[in-house]
């Protein structure tokens, strides 16, 4: 006898769990943003940065019912976007002279 799906037995943990990668680009982001407000402004960007790569990453490698709301377009655009801007940001943040 098998058992049936997680998302027809438990629709809510089906739900949380598809939205993992996300939380851990958020909580990413969250730790770089506050890497920022206390001082450590250049690497807070970077950590911002990597994680954005890191989303780029996931997006390309997951298939689209483990991604929740990180798919948001097609997933060239999604890739293309993520890796584009956290490439970016992480290189400004290390090309800005600083103290």
């Amino acid at each position: 006898m098998t058992r049936p799906p997680l998302y027809t037995r438990r629709p809510f943990l089906a739900g949380l769990l598809r939205q993992l990668p996300l939380l851990a680009v958020l909580l990413a982001v969250g730790v770089g943003l506050l890497m920022v407000t206390f001082e450590h402004w250049r690497r807070g960007l970077v950590v911002v940065g990597l994680a954005l790569v890191g989303a780029g990453v996931l997006r390309l490698s997951l298939p689209l019912r483990r991604l929740g709301f990180l798919a948001v377009r097609s997933r060239p655009v999604d890739v293309v976007l993520l890796v584009g801007v956290g490439i970016t940001l992480t290189a400004f943040a290390l090309a800005i002279p600083g103290a």
